[in-house]
C-alpha cells in the first residue's frame, strides 16, 4: 500500500480528497494536515510515501513546505493540488521536484489518473532497480511512467460502455511497458475482471489494442493486450 498524507487548510476539502484517495486501489490515507507545521510533523514521523499538497496554507505556502522538507533531507514524493495556476508557482513546483500538479477544481478521474501514474512510476523504479539495469532505455521507462495523458479512446462506444472507464483502461495500457492480461488490467483499475474483459475486447476489435496469446502449463492460452500507438 502507498501511504498518502493529505494536506489542505479546508477541512471539508481535505476530507473529500481523502475519500478520493481511499477509492483508488493500492492507496490509503495515513494522515491529514491543515497547516504546513502539521504536515511537516507528519512527514517527520515517517510512514508517508506521497503528499497531496495544497499551496495556500495558513502558516506558510506549500512550496515553502516542500523546500523545508528537502532541506531536512525528506525525499517524500509530492503532488500539488491547488487553485494556484500561475506560471511562477508551477515552475517553482517543478524545480522542487513535484511529480504532478493538479489545479482545483478537479474530478476524481483526474486525481486517479495521477495516482495511477505515480503507482506505475514506483513499480517501474522497483523493477528497474531490482534488476540493476542502467542505460537510456531504463531511464526512458522511468520518465514515461509519469505520463498522464491517455491516447484517445475508440469512438462509437457500444451500449453499456462509458467513456471514463474506457479512458481509464486506455491510460493503464498506454503506460504499461508490456502486454497486460484482463486480470492485470482489472487489478490496476479496480474494475471487475469481467468488466475489464468486455472493454478490452471492444478496444481490440476497434483496433486500439493488439491481442497476443501466451501459453502456460495448462495449455489454455492467456489473452494479453498491448496499446497500439495511433
Amino acid at each position: 500500500m502507498i501511504d498518502v498524507l493529505v494536506v489542505d487548510d479546508d477541512f471539508r476539502v481535505a476530507e473529500i480528497n481523502a475519500k478520493y484517495v481511499g477509492k483508488v486501489p493500492g492507496f490509503r490515507v495515513s494522515a491529514r494536515a491543515h497547516s504546513a507545521a502539521q504536515a511537516l510533523a507528519a512527514v517527520e514521523r515517517g510512514s508517508v510515501d506521497l503528499v497531496l499538497l495544497d499551496h495556500y496554507l495558513p502558516d506558510r505556502t506549500g512550496l515553502e513546505l516542500v523546500h523545508r522538507m528537502r532541506e531536512q533531507g525528506h525525499g517524500t514524493d509530492v503532488i500539488m493540488i491547488t487553485a494556484a495556476s500561475d506560471v511562477t508557482t508551477v515552475q517553482q513546483a517543478m524545480r522542487l521536484g513535484a511529480l504532478h500538479y493538479l489545479v482545483k477544481p478537479f474530478t476524481f478521474a483526474a486525481l486517479r489518473t495521477r495516482l495511477d501514474s505515480y503507482a506505475a512510476l514506483r513499480r517501474t523504479v522497483d523493477r528497474v532497480g531490482g534488476r540493476g539495469l542502467t542505460g537510456q532505455e531504463q531511464v526512458d521507462r522511468i520518465f514515461s511512467a509519469l505520463r498522464t495523458s491517455p491516447a484517445p479512446s475508440a469512438p462509437g462506444l457500444p451500449s453499456g460502455h462509458s467513456e471514463p472507464t474506457t479512458d481509464l483502461i486506455c491510460g493503464v495500457l498506454h503506460r504499461a511497458d508490456h502486454p497486460l492480461s484482463a486480470h492485470e488490467v482489472a487489478a490496476r483499475t479496480g474494475l471487475s475482471r469481467s468488466t475489464a474483459q468486455r472493454y478490452l475486447r471492444h478496444l481490440e476489435q476497434a483496433g486500439r489494442l493488439r491481442l497476443s496469446l501466451r501459453y502456460g502449463d495448462t495449455g489454455r492460452p492467456e489473452h494479453r493486450y498491448a496499446w497500439v500507438a495511433p
